[in-house]
C-alpha cells in the first residue's frame, strides 16, 4: 500500500506568516486552503488503507440461444437404502403406453415384475443370481483421443456421457447385468458423480478429483460404497497396464467381477430397488424419423454420432466421424437407446484445473427436478419429460400424460447436454 505523509496544516500557516508579514491579509486564505489541502489528503489516505473485499465467484449457468423448459430443482431427502427381496415372477402386462399422437395399446416389460429381467435393459438375464447384487458405476475417460477406444463399455448397461471442464466429456458406465473383465481407463469423478450412484443405488469406483469434489465424495451418503485407488482410500481392485504413447494416468483399468468381490466383502452388495423403467419390443406411435444424430461439445474436439442400423436395431456410434470401438472386441459400440437429457450445467468456484492460462470450475450438472429429455429408438425420435423427484430415485422418461416411456430392450446411452444445447437430427 502506497504510504501518504499527514501534514500539520496549523504550523505551516504560521511559517507562511514569519516569511511575509507584510502579507497578512493573505494568510486566512492560505489557512483555508491548506486546510483544504490537508483535508484531501487525510481523506485520500483513509480510503487507501480501506481492504477492498476479495470478490467471489458467481456461479455461471451455462446456456446459449433460446431458452427451453428448465428442469426444476426439488428438495432432496435423505435416501432410504435398503436391500429389496426378489421379486415374484410374473408374465408382462398389456398396458397403455402413450407416443406422441395418442394411448396405444404396446406391450410393457415391466422389469419389477419378473425376476429373471434386467431392469436396466428389459432383457431376460440367463443368469437370475447377477440380479442379486448392486449396480456398479465406474468413471472412464474420453479425452484426450489418445484413450480411445476404452475398455468395457460395450458391456455397461447403461453410458452417461456428460460436460468435464473446457467442454471435454468423460463417461459414467453403470454395469448390473453383464460382466466384464476389463474397464478403463478409469479417470477421476466429477459433480456428477455425487447423484448418478444415489440414483442407481451403486457402487461408485474412480480414480482422482479435484479436492473440492473428493470431500464432497467423502461426505456422501455413498461414502460407504466408494472404491479408488487414491490416498485416504486405498482400495484394491485397480491395476495399471502401462502402454506406449499414453500417459499415466491413462493407464489404470479395473474389472467388474473383482469390485463386486470387494463389495461382498464389505457386506454392500445386496440387491437394490431400481423400479422406474419399462421397457417394449414394438416401438410406440408417433415420434418423428430420426436415423442420425450429431452432438457436438466442442467442434473437433468431442461429439458423439449416431446412425441407425435397421439390421441390427441398433444406433452405431461414432466419435468425431471415427466409428468408436471396444478396445477388448475390436467392434463398434451401439446402443439400443439414446436418451438426451437438457439439464441444468452451472459453473461453480470449485477449481478443477489450473495449469493452463485460465482456471477451469467444476460444472454442477443439477440432475434433480423434472426437464426436457429425447428418446431416439428404433429410428425415430420421441419427445420427453426427464423426471427425478427425490435423491433416491431413479430418472424416469415420461410421455406428455406422465406415464412411464418405453426404452427397447436393450443398453442405453444417456448424453446430458445443457439446457439450450442444440443437436442435429436428419431423418
Amino acid at each position: 500500500m502506497r504510504t501518504v505523509s499527514r501534514g500539520d496544516p496549523g504550523g505551516m500557516a504560521g511559517m507562511n506568516e514569519r516569511q511575509n508579514r507584510s502579507a497578512g491579509w493573505q494568510a486566512p486564505l492560505i489557512i483555508v486552503a491548506l486546510l483544504l489541502i490537508a483535508s484531501m489528503v487525510l481523506g485520500g489516505c483513509g480510503a487507501s488503507v480501506k481492504a477492498t473485499p476479495t470478490p467471489t465467484k458467481t456461479p455461471k449457468i451455462i446456456s446459449t440461444n433460446t431458452p427451453l423448459p428448465t428442469n426444476t430443482p426439488l428438495p432432496t431427502p435423505q435416501p432410504t437404502d435398503t436391500p429389496v427381496p426378489s421379486p415374484a415372477a410374473s408374465a408382462s402386462p398389456t398396458v397403455p403406453a402413450a407416443g406422441n399422437g395418442g394411448t396405444p395399446q404396446v406391450e410393457l416389460i415391466v422389469p419389477s415384475l419378473d425376476n429373471a429381467i434386467c431392469p436396466l435393459t428389459g432383457e431376460v438375464v440367463t443368469d437370475p443370481t447377477k440380479l442379486e447384487r448392486r449396480p456398479l458405476a465406474i468413471k472412464v475417460s474420453n479425452a484426450p483421443s489418445i484413450v480411445r477406444p476404452q475398455a468395457g463399455l460395450d458391456k455397461a448397461d447403461v453410458v452417461f456421457e456428460h460436460v468435464a471442464e473446457a467442454n471435454l466429456t468423460r463417461f459414467t458406465a453403470i454395469y448390473l447385468c453383464q460382466d466384464a473383465e476389463k474397464v478403463g481407463s478409469v479417470r477421476s469423478a466429477r459433480l456428477i458423480d455425487l447423484e448418478i450412484p444415489a440414483m442407481f443405488k451403486s457402487l461408485f469406483a474412480f480414480s482422482g478429483a479435484s479436492g473440492g469434489v473428493k470431500l464432497k465424495i467423502k461426505a456422501s451418503d455413498f461414502a460407504d460404497r466408494v472404491f479408488s485407488p487414491d490416498p485416504g482410500f486405498n482400495d484394491p481392485g485397480f491395476r495399471r497396464i502401462p502402454q506406449e504413447g499414453k500417459a499415466f494416468e491413462h493407464t489404470l483399468f479395473t474389472d467388474t467381477p473383482t469390485l463386486w468381490k470387494l463389495a461382498s466383502e464389505r457386506g454392500i452388495n445386496q440387491r437394490q430397488n431400481l423400479e422406474g423403467w419399462v421397457f417394449s419390443v414394438q416401438p410406440p406411435a408417433g415420434g418423428t424419423p430420426a436415423r442420425e444424430m450429431d452432438i457436438v461439445y466442442r467442434p473437433n474436439i468431442a461429439s458423439a454420432e449416431y446412425r441407425y442400423d435397421p439390421q441390427r436395431e441398433a444406433y452405431l456410434r461414432y466419435v468425431l466421424g471415427e466409428p468408436h470401438v471396444d478396445e477388448v472386441t475390436g467392434q463398434q459400440l451401439t446402443a439400443r437407446n439414446v436418451v438426451v437429457l437438457y439439464i441444468n450445467h452451472v459453473e461453480t468456484d470449485i477449481v478443477e484445473d489450473s495449469t493452463g492460462p485460465k482456471p477451469y470450475y467444476s460444472i454442477e450438472i443439477q440432475i434433480w427436478g423434472q426437464g426436457r429429455a429425447q428418446l431416439f429408438r428404433d429410428g425415430r425420435m420421441y419427445e420427453l419429460t426427464w423426471s427425478r423427484p427425490r435423491r433416491e430415485d431413479m430418472i424416469r422418461f415420461l410421455d406428455a400424460s406422465g406415464n412411464p416411456f418405453p426404452l427397447k430392450p436393450g443398453n442405453t446411452w444417456i448424453q446430458v447436454v445443457p439446457v439450450n444445447f442444440q443437436i442435429a437430427v436428419r431423418p
